[in-house]
C-alpha cells in the first residue's frame, strides 16, 4: 500500500505539472472510535474510518485549496488541474506563501511520546468495559446520583502526512483517548442538578482511573444541592483550576495573530505592556512529551516551538502562522493548525498558566466573602473589547471557608482588569486536555445575583 506520506508528495509533484508556483499537500488519516454506555446498558457504537487530501496551490499570490477522499491517482491528477484553475482567479494577496525554507522542521523530528500502539489494539469490550466502570462509580457513589447522561470512552489512531515545494516531506503518527461521563442528582425542589467529568490523553497509560473520573462527576453533582443565590456584589473570586483553564482558553482568542492583524482583540499595540499582575506567565508549547496538543511540525511544517505570551503580567507575544506574521511584520511562532478543507490559521497547542507556590486551601481560606467558581455557563467573551460576562454557578466563601453551593449568578469583569486583578497561584497544575492551570484568585470580580 503507498503510504500518506507518499500520497502528499505525489500530489505536490502532479500540481507543480498542472503549473502551481507553490504548493503543499496534507494528508490526515484517521481510525475512531466511540463507545457509550447509559444505566448499565450499551447506548451507541461507532467505528469509522477516515483518510483525506488537502492540496493548497499558491500562484503569484492567488490561493486556492481542494481537497478529496478519493486517493486514487487520477483522482489526484484532477485535484492538482483543478486546485491550480481556482488559484489562477482567485484574488491575489501580496502576503500568501509558503514557509522560507529555512523555517521547516528537519528531518531527525523530535520524540514527542504522542503515540500509543496500544490504543489501536483494545478491543470494544475492554473499551465497553471502561465506560461501565466509569458509569457504574459515579452511580453508586451516594444515593441521591439519581440519573445519568452516559459514560463514552472514545479513541483515535491515526498520521498527520505533509509534503511542499520546498522540498519538505514529512509525516507523524498520533493518538489520542478520552473518557467522560454526565450525571444528575435531584435537589429538595425537584431540579435537576447534573455535573461531569472527564479525562483526554495522548496515551492510555496517562487516562484517569475510569472510577475516579466517575466518582469526581458525582461529587461535583452533588455539590450543587441546595444551591442559592446571592446578593450583586464586588468580591474576591477563586477560580478552580478547570474554571482557570476555561479563562485561559477564553485569552487566547485575543493572542491569535489572525486576531490581531483584524484588530479583534483587545491587546493588539499593547505588545511589551505590564497587563496582568506579577502572577501571570502563560506559555504555548507545542514540544511538551506526551501533550494532548504537541506535535513535531505544524500546519505548514514549521518546526514547532515553546512560545512565551505573557511573563510575569508582559504581554510578550502572539501565536502566528506564516500568513498572518507576514501580515503583522512578525515571524511565524510554528503555530499553524489545518484541515484538509482549510487554510493554516495560527492556534494554541499546549497552553500553561504557571502554577505558584500556594496551597489551593490556602488561597480559598484568605478569602473572607467571595465566590468559589467550578463552573460556567454560556459564550460571554468578547475578544475585541476584552469584556468577559458568563453565567456561573460555584460555593460561597465566609470566612476562608466554602460555606453553601450557589448557582444562578453572573461574573463579569474585563479580561485585562481581571489579569491585573491575580492575587495568587495555586500550586495544583491541572491539565485539562491541552490546557493546563493551577488555582487562580482575582482580587475582585462582579458577581452578579438577586
Amino acid at each position: 500500500m503507498t503510504s500518506n506520506l507518499d500520497i502528499a508528495r505525489r500530489a505536490v509533484e502532479l500540481a507543480r505539472r498542472a503549473g502551481a508556483g507553490q504548493c503543499d499537500a496534507y494528508l490526515a488519516a484517521y481510525d475512531e472510535s466511540e463507545v457509550t454506555v447509559r444505566l448499565g446498558e450499551t447506548e451507541k457504537l461507532i467505528e469509522a474510518g477516515s483518510r483525506a487530501l488537502g492540496l493548497r496551490v499558491i500562484t503569484e499570490g492567488r490561493t486556492a485549496v481542494c481537497s478529496t477522499s478519493d486517493l486514487s491517482e487520477a483522482a489526484i491528477e484532477r485535484l492538482a488541474r483543478d486546485t491550480v484553475e481556482l488559484a489562477r482567479i482567485s484574488g491575489s494577496d501580496q502576503y500568501a506563501g509558503l514557509p522560507e525554507p529555512s523555517e521547516l522542521a528537519g528531518p531527525a523530528l523530535p520524540s514527542l511520546q504522542i503515540y500509543d500502539e496500544r490504543l489501536g489494539a483494545l478491543t470494544t469490550d475492554e473499551k465497553l468495559q471502561m465506560a461501565l466502570d466509569c458509569e457504574t462509580a459515579a452511580l453508586a457513589f451516594d444515593p441521591r446520583i439519581t440519573n445519568s447522561d452516559g459514560a463514552t470512552f472514545g479513541t483515535r489512531v491515526g498520521e498527520v502526512a505533509l509534503a511542499n515545494s520546498h522540498g519538505f516531506a514529512a509525516a507523524y503518527p498520533s493518538t489520542s483517548v478520552s473518557l467522560m461521563v454526565e450525571v444528575m442528582a435531584n435537589d429538595t425542589d425537584g431540579k435537576k442538578r447534573n455535573a461531569y467529568w472527564y479525562s483526554d490523553e495522548r496515551s492510555l497509560h496517562r487516562l484517569a482511573d475510569p472510577a475516579e473520573v466517575g466518582r469526581t462527576a458525582a461529587r461535583r453533582a452533588l455539590d450543587q444541592l441546595g444551591a442559592r443565590k446571592v446578593a450583586t456584589k464586588q468580591v474576591p473570586v477563586v477560580f478552580e483550576p478547570m474554571m482557570a483553564a476555561r479563562l485561559l482558553r477564553d485569552l487566547a482568542s485575543c493572542l491569535s495573530g489572525s486576531a490581531l492583524y483584524r484588530g479583534a482583540t483587545f491587546l493588539a499595540g499593547r505588545d511589551g505592556e505590564r497587563i496582568g499582575s506579577a502572577l501571570v506567565t502563560i506559555t504555548d508549547d507545542p514540544t511538551i512529551p506526551g501533550g494532548r496538543g504537541s506535535r513535531p511540525f505544524d500546519g505548514e511544517g514549521v518546526a514547532t516551538r515553546r512560545t512565551p505570551l505573557f511573563e510575569e503580567g508582559t504581554l510578550c507575544g502572539f501565536l502566528f502562522d506564516c500568513y498572518t506574521a507576514r501580515r503583522t511584520g512578525r515571524a511565524t511562532t510554528g503555530s499553524a493548525q489545518r484541515g484538509v478543507e482549510s487554510l493554516p490559521s495560527p492556534g494554541p497547542a499546549n497552553l500553561t498558566f504557571a502554577p505558584g507556590n500556594v496551597a489551593p486551601e490556602a488561597i480559598v481560606g484568605a478569602v473572607a466573602d467571595g465566590l468559589y467558581l467550578t463552573s460556567i455557563i454560556g459564550h460571554g467573551f468578547n475578544p475585541t473589547t476584552g469584556d468577559l460576562s458568563h453565567g456561573a454557578a460555584g460555593f460561597w466563601i465566609e470566612n476562608g471557608r466554602l460555606a453553601f453551593p450557589v448557582s444562578e449568578v453572573n461574573v463579569s469583569g474585563r479580561m485585562d482588569a481581571i489579569l491585573a486583578a491575580v492575587d495568587a497561584t495555586g500550586d495544583d497544575l491541572t491539565w485539562f486536555g491541552s490546557t493546563a492551570a493551577p488555582t487562580i484568585r482575582v482580587r475582585e470580580m462582579t458577581v452578579s445575583g438577586l
